[in-house]
């Protein structure tokens, strides 16, 4: 340390504080805070690490069914892992995107969301997997362009909420265009069909515009729409409302072996596992009696080899994960920052709500509906887009936290 630098610290003056000092509940921040938030990063490993892990237990015994034959049984062990390290780079390059580089592409980044969701719809250049159009084959992994909807709506939406400021005072003229948005990705998401990624969608755009500024009122109004909207679209699909059915009673016999299977035995699983589980490897139901267990069920082999307490530990990370991208978005706006704020918070509503509804639907609270656990499921692109999010996520708070240091973000 210089002589200068001695004698400047020696000399201020001790009423001038730091941004961070005069935040109520927050910590004063100095030159020893780390770059971001190393708890919120932690979580994260240990979530795509206890991931990994349940994923090659649950896949495991998938080649000794004839329709993966052709699989090794570290198949999809190998190709979590290539999946974890491609969006590990990915997230790398986009923690080093300044956030206001972000809030100058978002548009951009919706329409390529909306070219790639018209695209997936395009005979022989979407794949057809259980009889819906969803990938886009990139040859070495199948890329879902819901998931990058997801993240591009949610920046949109972030965007346009800081642009039209004037939400409370001119409500239908300047929140029209936004719903014009998200129901157009929504009628794309239906063609493929994908209700569980528009759903999703449909609550963060919800939540940033509540967060933005639109008043109770008018907010419950757009609720109240949009759960008239969804009803509708179950009321009028025959195999929608057979799976309300299947939820309401899946242990009947016109159910059990019908919509009604995957609860049955997901719930046949956590059944089993009781308060400590059957231990690592010794699931009975991922022995192809639970379909999709690697991804959509992957919480109900959990259940069932570790039990209570193992279901619970991975409540508790999401809780706390979703807890804390929230408080950094609370950060961001108290310093002015709105769309990262917006961003932040729109990504907590992202992850906290997807972990909620497949949590529920594996624990038979909820319907169920084609949504993976975030950060731990088998899944290219969910992955993918996962670990971007939570790297803009760090983004927001590294700036915050230059800028509570007197620095630019």
């Amino acid at each position: 340390m210089s002589l200068q630098a001695v004698i400047a610290g020696l000399t201020r003056n001790p009423l001038q504080r730091t941004p961070a000092a005069w935040m109520p509940g927050q910590a004063r921040h100095d030159a020893t805070v780390p770059g971001f938030d190393q708890a919120l990063l932690w979580v994260t490993v240990a979530l795509l690490a206890f991931g990994l892990v349940m994923v090659y237990s649950a896949s495991i015994a998938m080649p000794d069914n004839p329709k993966f034959a052709r699989y090794t049984h570290t198949y999809f062990l190998m190709r979590h892992v290539i999946f974890m390290g491609l969006a590990f780079i990915a997230a790398v390059l986009a923690f080093q995107v300044p956030m206001e580089t972000w809030e100058k592409v978002a548009p951009w980044l919706f329409i390529a969301s909306l070219l790639l969701l018209i695209a997936v719809l395009v005979p022989r250049v979407g794949s057809v997997v259980n009889g819906a159009r969803r990938w886009i084959s990139l040859g070495f992994m199948g890329f879902q362009p819901s998931e990058l909807a997801k993240f591009a709506v949610l920046l949109y939406a972030a965007n346009y909420m800081v642009r039209k400021m004037d939400v409370k005072e001119r409500f239908f003229r300047a929140v029209l265009p936004m719903a014009a948005a998200v129901a157009v990705v929504g009628l794309l998401l239906l063609a493929e069909p994908d209700m569980g990624a528009f759903m999703v969608i449909a609550v963060i755009a919800m939540g940033i515009l509540f967060l933005g500024g639109v008043n109770a009122r008018m907010f419950f109004l757009i609720a109240s729409v949009m759960t008239i909207a969804f009803v509708l679209m179950i009321a009028l699909s025959d195999w929608r409302r057979e799976r309300i059915f299947a939820y309401l009673d899946p242990w009947s016999e016109k159910h059990a072996l019908g919509k009604g299977y995957q609860l049955s035995h997901s719930l046949i699983a956590i059944g089993r596992g009781e308060i400590f589980g059957v231990g690592l490897g010794g699931s009975v139901e991922k022995l192809h009696w639970l379909p999709e267990a690697h991804t959509d069920f992957l919480l109900a082999v959990i259940g069932e080899e570790f039990g209570l307490v193992g279901v619970l530990t991975v409540i508790a990370l999401f809780l706390w994960m979703t807890r804390r991208i929230m408080h950094i978005g609370r950060q961001a706006i108290a310093l002015d920052r709105v769309f990262a704020g917006l961003v932040a918070q729109g990504i907590g509503i992202w992850i906290g709500f997807q972990a909620f509804i497949n949590m529920g639907v594996n624990l038979g609270a909820l319907p169920t509906k084609g949504l993976t656990l975030p950060l731990m499921s088998y899944g290219g692109s969910a992955i993918l887009m996962n670990l971007v999010a939570i790297a803009v996520v760090l983004r927001v708070d590294y700036e915050n936290k230059v800028l509570m240091r007197g620095g630019r973000p």
